[in-house]
């Protein structure tokens, strides 16, 4: 297995909070990984271990819950990513045209937590990306640690997405007034211990590339985890390091920089069969998605005469539905104004 090391820790305090120095190291350090394998861990990011806990906490007595229970806030429709989706409910190998079994996993979606009721919001393709959040009754504290995490995820996003501006020769504003009104969601996901083992080519989470601007993980210490892609086709392990979060690149970034910027293949093993029967692990994601009438035409910087755009203009909001619907082979919804 190569070595970790093609994974850097990037501390996001000397951005925030460093010298004219400090800053432009971590511009181009940024710049340097995101080109080459498009996954980092980031620390300084500001957000309390407290928080990070008590939301792992209340998620994790969540999925203890019986699954009746958990039903009650399930997923209600396939294009709206909200609430709870069953264990084996998608493959997400499917969204880049893999056929492979369900992944080992259950989940609970929440999106933005708040929005007025005017009709960008309420209407149209706002009906779907800014659907109302479903929550559970039990536990009680499950709805304000989520919204508080949420919160703290939205203030990460939008500084890495300043980074990621600088990093790609922009003004460091270039992004705020497209993901102002951002269609993010947050992802609880439980990986259950596998007293069983899994059918062929199943896998906790199968390959797969994440769909949006960028990517933020929480890992915790257990058995079976998450293995990035590099150039070269060698699987890295992505190992846990205390107070971190795993960065990375989604579709969506990769085709605004005209394939600059790497969306890396990645997927979360099974863990070792000796284990395999006391072996659960949690994870914490935050995808974050522009406005979803955000215009997704090639960045100026990322292309020239030699490097024409690789790719039709679309929309935020366009390009994500269009993978939801492949991971979760539904057919496309209705075309709505």
């Amino acid at each position: 297995m190569p070595n970790t090391a093609e994974i850097p820790t990037i501390d996001m305090s000397l951005f925030t909070r460093g010298s004219a120095a400090e800053r432009s190291a971590v511009v181009r350090q940024v710049a340097d990984t995101c080109e080459r394998i498009g996954f980092f861990l980031i620390k300084g990011h500001g957000v309390p271990q407290e928080l990070m806990s008590d939301t792992y906490a209340s998620s994790r007595a969540f999925f203890d819950l019986a699954k009746d229970e958990k039903l009650l806030v399930k997923r209600n429709r396939p294009e709206v990513s909200r609430g709870y989706n069953s264990l084996a409910d998608q493959s997400l190998s499917r969204s880049i045209g893999i056929l492979a079994p369900p992944d080992l996993q259950e989940s609970f979606n929440i999106g933005p937590i708040s929005a007025s009721d005017s009709p960008y919001f309420t209407e149209g393709f706002g009906a779907i990306h800014f659907a109302p959040n479903q929550w559970p009754e039990h536990p009680a504290e499950f709805k304000s640690n989520a919204v508080r995490y949420y919160t703290a995820m939205e203030r990460v996003s939008s500084q890495l997405m300043r980074i990621f501006a600088l990093s790609l020769g922009l003004e460091e504003t270039f992004f705020d007034n497209k993901i102002d009104k951002h269609v993010s969601s947050l992802r609880f996901i439980n990986y259950p211990d596998q007293p069983n083992p899994p059918a062929e080519g199943q896998k906790r989470a199968g390959e797969h590339t994440d769909y949006g601007a960028l990517t933020i993980l929480k890992i915790e210490d257990a058995p079976g985890g998450l293995q990035v892609r590099d150039r070269s086709g060698n699987w890295i392990d992505v190992g846990y390091v205390p107070g971190t979060f795993v960065v990375n690149i989604g579709d969506l970034m990769m085709q605004w920089t005209n394939d600059r910027w790497i969306s890396t293949l990645h997927r979360v093993m099974n863990p070792p069969s000796a284990v395999a029967g006391s072996s659960r692990r949690m994870s914490m994601v935050f995808f974050h998605q522009p406005n979803y009438d955000a215009d997704i035409t090639c960045l100026p910087t990322c292309m020239s005469a030699e490097n024409p755009p690789r790719y039709q203009p679309t929309t935020s909001g366009a390009h994500w539905r269009g993978k939801n619907q492949a991971a979760r082979d539904v057919k496309p919804a209705e075309k709505v104004a």
